[in-house]
Parts: structure tokens; C-alpha cells; sequence
């Protein structure tokens, strides 16, 4: 399945660094551009979770006692009347 994008308003400098990069590696300015993207997904799929941060710095093997995982749940909004006890 192929699909098509265009790309409009590239720097004239961008422009030029792209033409040059495909011919110094010998390929199509559109199959450099397929491989930055393909590097950038990779880059951002091992990039570290913030959670996966967090639980490296803390937690019970650093020394920090943290509560219990929870799910995301609201809680649910009480009104009280004025002047009433």
C-alpha cells in the first residue's frame, strides 16, 4: 500500500542538504527521507518511557517507599448548601 505526501515550504538549504545526502548515498531524495523517518520511529520506540524513568530513580531498590499503583479514577464531586451542617 503506498501512499503519498507532500511537503511544501522546504528551506532552500534543507532542500540542497537532501539532494546532496542522497547522491553522496547513491539513492532517491524520497527513499533518504522514508529512511529518516524509519530512524526516528526507532529512536522514538526505544526512547525511555517517563515511567520507566521514574521507577529507575525511585522505588524500593533506591530507597524510596512509593504507594501503590493506581488506576486513573475521579473522584466524585461533593456540593454542600450554604448554611446547611
Amino acid at each position: 500500500m503506498a501512499s503519498t505526501i507532500t511537503v511544501r515550504d522546504i528551506e532552500p538549504g534543507d532542500k540542497a542538504w537532501l539532494k546532496r545526502e542522497a547522491r553522496r548515498l547513491g539513492i532517491s531524495m524520497e527513499e533518504l527521507v522514508r529512511r529518516l523517518i524509519r530512524k526516528e520511529r526507532e529512536r522514538a520506540r526505544l526512547r525511555e518511557k517517563p515511567s520507566e524513568a521514574f521507577s529507575k530513580y525511585f522505588g524500593a531498590e533506591n530507597g524510596v517507599d512509593l504507594p501503590a499503583r493506581e488506576r486513573f479514577r475521579y473522584r466524585k464531586l461533593e456540593f454542600f448548601e450554604e448554611g446547611a451542617e
